[in-house]
């Protein structure tokens, strides 16, 4: 007997390109292979901080954070890795525009799942990755989280200001990224499956087709190929690459 729900926490941030391409592959996938597996697949998406130590309120140049990181022969290899794969899933990333913690974010996303669910949460996570990525906007700042929280139908632009001068969901979205730290997640994104299994990185649509195949008893699991990601190593959160497992 295959389960019929398959439960997926993916664990990212919203300063990795790969994070915002692995969204839009998982929910290629899910469109893809549920109906036809007879899946409900079910997505809670939790918080990971790739710069703990970075001021809620400092602001940087993306562009000239990256060079720092990376230097520029690196940075096109990036970028050129990043945009092709961004086009493939009908996105756009850009390299310019504004760098900043994300907590915040992570706040209004939680509290997001809280009052709706994936559909809510996810909703919010489309308007937070455009913005961060397409925009180049600071999604550190009230007024725009704000009208992202409101675009996406969380609450009204007046309650998410006011909700994020309060420290709700603070403890519980610091707590949530510490404990994948202990967990031993050191890149993002992070899917865990059914509390068993993990797949690191920004894996295909493909990829996570053949697990759900796999979980519906339609399937070998072939194996995992390695995928790019963002770390917390020494390039400081940049995107990198990063093995891929599913283990138990």
């Amino acid at each position: 007997m295959h389960p019929s729900v398959v439960q997926l926490v993916v664990i990212s941030d919203f300063t990795c390109p790969w994070c915002y391409i692995g969204l839009r592959e998982l929910q290629n996938a899910i469109k893809e292979s549920a109906a036809e597996l007879q899946l409900t697949i079910k997505v809670e998406h939790r918080p990971f901080l790739l710069h703990p130590s970075l001021s809620e309120d400092k602001v940087s140049d993306k562009h000239e954070w990256y060079l720092e990181k990376f230097g520029s022969e690196k940075l096109e290899e990036v970028k050129a890795a990043v945009t092709s794969r961004a086009k493939d899933v009908g996105i756009e990333v850009i390299f310019t525009g504004s760098m900043s913690q994300t907590i915040r974010a992570h706040r209004l996303s939680r509290k997001a799942y809280i009052l709706g669910g994936q559909e809510l949460q996810e909703k919010f996570l489309d308007v937070i990755f455009r913005s961060y990525f397409t925009e180049g906007k600071n999604i550190g700042d009230f007024n725009l989280l704000g009208d992202l929280a409101e675009e996406a139908g969380v609450m009204s632009k007046d309650k998410a200001i006011e909700f994020l001068t309060s420290d709700e969901c603070q403890e519980e979205v610091e707590s949530m990224a510490a404990e994948a730290r202990r967990k031993g997640v050191t890149g993002v994104p992070f899917a865990i499956i059914n509390g068993r299994w993990a797949v690191s990185g920004g894996q295909t649509a493909e990829v996570y087709g053949q697990i759900f195949r796999k979980l519906a008893g339609k399937g070998p699991l072939h194996v995992i190929p390695n995928a790019p990601s963002c770390s917390t190593g020494s390039t400081g959160g940049c995107p990198g690459t990063a093995a891929a497992t599913v283990k138990s």
